[in-house]
């Protein structure tokens, strides 16, 4: 009899950690010995959140469509900046080992000041990219 593969079992992780590196991409770390690396904690793909974030995404595009008479149009940059941030602070579970400004904001509120900050765009990238590979939230991925 031929043994069979149980799917179930390639599920993804809930959660990812991304290292975040700098603009020249170096990895970063809070402290000089290099042992606290400057991480952003995702929620997969697959989660629930995934799914409500790219729902309103969804909701947006029918939105500009309907305004627009049927056609296909882009936010504006201002538009574009402040929805990026937002769903990816909705996808975030955490930041490790860093925090922005005068260190008085926190959760989503601090999540989407880093995110909309466009000095830091090199960050908001980075998030993008990690959060659109599904193998970044495997259980064979290096992420703890």
């Amino acid at each position: 009899m031929t043994k069979l593969l149980n799917i179930a079992t390639l599920g993804v992780a809930a959660v990812a950690a991304l290292h975040v590196k700098n603009a020249a991409g170096e990895p970063l770390y809070a402290d000089e010995e290099r042992t606290l690396p400057v991480r952003i904690l995702l929620h997969s793909p697959g989660s629930e959140i995934a799914s409500v974030v790219e729902g309103r995404q969804t909701a947006r595009s029918l939105k500009r469509m309907q305004d627009n008479d049927g056609k296909i149009t882009a936010g504006t940059p201002e538009e574009r900046k402040a929805e990026t941030a937002a769903d990816l602070a909705a996808l975030t579970a955490g930041f490790e080992n860093f925090t922005y400004g005068d260190g008085s904001l926190s959760g989503e509120r601090l999540y989407v000041a880093v995110y909309s900050d466009q000095a830091l765009g090199f960050i908001t990238r980075q998030v993008a990219k990690f959060f659109g590979d599904w193998g970044n939230f495997s259980a064979s991925s290096s992420n703890g």
